[in-house]
């Protein structure tokens, strides 16, 4: 009985990931002698559910029937308010949902809290579906098939997803009618790669064989899928659970090509079986037809449909059997060949898949042929790096050790490369040390092929996309714009802003519309700013920027702000012989004339004023053009006194006569 293994079978990463967490939980509540619990089955399989009962978790329908200890949120999901409830009841919670199934979640939530109602295609019946619906916090409808499409309300717009195991093709269909009734549709599809992957091989596997075996739990969403996908083209399929279920007379054993695959939930140990089952069906079939001719078959007959093989030749096969210390890979060899965990590059490999080995020995003296998949992993990660090197490409590296001179760090492929000190940084580096286990992106600048040893550089990497970085920045600079940055450094004659690959500078003149002693004054480290380019200058690389240019100028409406007759009271801030300047606000300052200072004449102004000293002043006039402000703390005094009440003689001099030319500064 000839057969052939789907490449993609058997555990998808999500379930994989899953049933790791629950051994992992189990482990936990046993140490923590308390009791494990699983919201529903974590998997929809029976022989995988068992397997974790006897490991100490038992599936509850609902959170009220789990006893106190811990519970696990199984694969499908559950909505928030589930959640909650489990730690509401002081539950400790191990979650277990997919990857791509929390990922769906997100999306579901977003589009809820943006008000777009959202389309869930699957079924309504899944617990997926069930609790995907649960994170739609707006309109979320559900729809199964092309009759749930034709039930929808009207929408302006929507946000079509999946279930994460929904069969593409019938994805596809759905979309088309949503988009005749729906004008603004955004469908996003959330179908699982590996769903995909393993539906599109059974589906062309199916088209091959004569029948077809579906290994997988009878209750699991995407086995039953795939079988169904696979009887719709190979009408001889059958869905078991394990070996045992397949039934006596499904093929014959000695004319027909079977085909065997197995859903997302499978467990390996269940997949195996069956494939051992059919290994030694055709074993015994092959020793049948062998005995029914009498041999009348010669051996150099039987050696003529065997491959031929010899060390160091690469080959492909298909991965027949999994144990903790070794691998069996059927080569198309009279003898299958093993692969010793140390020598197995694919550490995840997994029950059917194709992989590329190379022969070690033809025979270890016990008639097993040796493989090993790191010599040829290594030549082929060798010749990408080439590739990489040719084409002046980047490598990807995680520093491993620091060494004399510099650093050793791990490429692409597992490969080595000696990154020298002094092409570390764009500075001197001091601990080399402060880069291991650190990623980052390398050059190759030097090959020793002959010894595969490479050389490799983060300096360049570092200047040549600073490079790019800038001629892109510059691009998109010009006079006049309104650019946001960052502020990186100060100097004592302005700031520095980051515009995303080149700075440019703010003058201490161009910070406020005031004096200002220092840029700190106004501008604080790494804070984002708007600011103006007031020139540029790409042949010195120079770029003048404005700040104050953006804030409203203190000038503005002065009139409406500081009108005649007001009374106001404010800081003395510098004096002259000819008077006093009084700072109404940054940027504006009043003068008090040596006339005005009192109300007595005085010779100095130092004798009634001092630097800092708060007075009440009285506007008298304002020239917005010549930006002047003439005070009187004279006239302020003068007015508080008759306000209230005093009999106070001011004395009449022709204060007009005494005024000098004033110092606007």
């Amino acid at each position: 009985m000839p057969y052939a293994i789907a490449r993609y079978a058997g555990y998808c990463a999500g379930v994989r990931k899953a049933m790791e967490t629950a051994f992992q939980a189990a482990q936990e509540a046993r140490e923590k002698g308390i009791p494990c619990s699983s919201l529903g089955e974590l998997i929809h399989n029976p022989e995988a559910v068992e397997t974790l009962r006897k490991e100490g978790v038992h599936p509850v329908a609902r959170v009220e029937d789990a006893p106190d200890g811990m519970i696990l949120l199984r694969s499908h999901g559950v909505s928030p308010e589930i959640e909650e409830k489990c730690r509401e009841r002081g539950l400790l919670v191990r979650d277990c949902t997919c990857t791509f199934v929390s990922a769906l979640h997100k999306i579901v939530q977003k589009s809820g809290e943006e008000g777009i109602p959202v389309v869930l295609i699957g079924a309504p019946d899944h617990p997926e579906v069930q609790g995907t619906a649960g994170w739609c916090k707006g309109e979320c409808f559900i729809v199964q098939d092309e009759a749930g499409v034709e039930m929808l309300p009207p929408m302006e717009k929507a946000l079509a997803v999946a279930q994460t195991t929904f069969p593409p093709g019938e994805w596809e269909k759905i979309i088309a009618l949503l988009k005749e009734k729906i004008s603004h549709l955004k469908a996003e599809c959330t179908i699982c790669p590996a769903t995909q992957k393993r539906q599109a091989e059974a589906k062309a596997l199916a088209k091959e064989v004569d029948a077809m075996v579906v290994v997988g739990g009878k209750n699991s969403a995407n086995t039953r899928k795939l079988y169904e996908l696979c009887r719709s083209i190979c009408p001889r399929t059958c869905l078991v659970e394990r070996a045992a279920d397949i039934p006596p007379h499904f093929a014959n054993i000695h004319t027909e090509y079977i085909g065997i695959a197995a859903g997302a939930s499978t467990p390996d140990w269940s997949f195996k079986e069956v494939v051992t089952r059919m290994n030694d069906m055709e074993h015994i079939d092959q020793e049948t037809q062998l005995e029914s001719t009498e041999n009348m078959l010669t051996m150099e007959d039987i050696e003529k449909t065997v491959v031929r093989i010899r060390t160091g030749q690469t080959v492909t096969g298909t991965v027949v059997q999994i144990t903790d210390d070794e691998v069996c890979v059927n080569i198309g060899y009279k003898s299958d060949g093993l692969i010793k965990r140390a020598d197995l590059v694919d550490k995840d490999v997994n029950m059917g898949d194709e992989i590329e080995v190379e022969v070690v020995k033809v025979n270890d003296g016990e008639g097993n042929v040796l493989l090993s998949q790191r010599n040829i992993v290594n030549r082929k990660a060798w010749e990408a790096l080439m590739e990489k090197y040719e084409n002046n490409e980047y490598i990807d590296a995680v520093g491993k050790e620091a060494v004399k001179g510099g650093l050793l760090a791990t490429v692409e492929g597992g490969v080595r490369a000696f990154v020298p000190a002094s092409q570390l940084a764009q500075r001197y580096v001091e601990k080399i040390a402060q880069f291991v286990g650190q990623d980052m992106k390398l050059k190759i600048i030097e090959v020793d092929k002959q010894k595969k040893r490479i050389v490799a550089s983060r300096k360049q990497v570092i200047e040549e996309e600073s490079a790019a970085k800038k001629a892109a920045a510059w691009e998109n600079l010009e006079e006049g714009a309104v650019v946001t940055g960052i502020v990186r450094r100060f100097a004592d004659f302005g700031a520095f802003v980051d515009l995303g690959g080149v700075d440019g500078l703010i003058h201490i003149t161009d910070l406020a519309w005031s004096r200002v002693g220092h840029p700190s004054e106004v501008l604080s480290v790494n804070q984002e700013v708007e600011v103006k380019i007031l020139s540029l200058d790409k042949e010195r690389e120079r770029i003048q920027l404005g700040y104050k240019q953006l804030q409203p100028k203190p000038w503005d409406n002065i009139e409406e702000k500081y009108p005649v007759g007001v009374i106001l009271e404010r800081n003395v801030v510098r004096i002259r012989p000819f008077g006093a300047f009084i700072e109404l606000e940054p940027g504006v300052d009043g003068l008090v004339h040596i006339s005005q200072c009192a109300l007595t004449r005085v010779a100095k102004v130092e004798d009634v004023l001092t630097v800092g000293q708060p007075v009440r002043v009285k506007v008298l006039a304002v020239d917005p053009e010549a930006k002047r402000i003439s005070l009187s703390v004279r006239e302020a005094l003068a007015d508080e006194a008759f306000v209230e009440g005093e009999d106070m003689e001011i004395p009449g001099e022709e204060l007009a006569a005494e005024e000098a030319p004033v110092d606007a500064e």
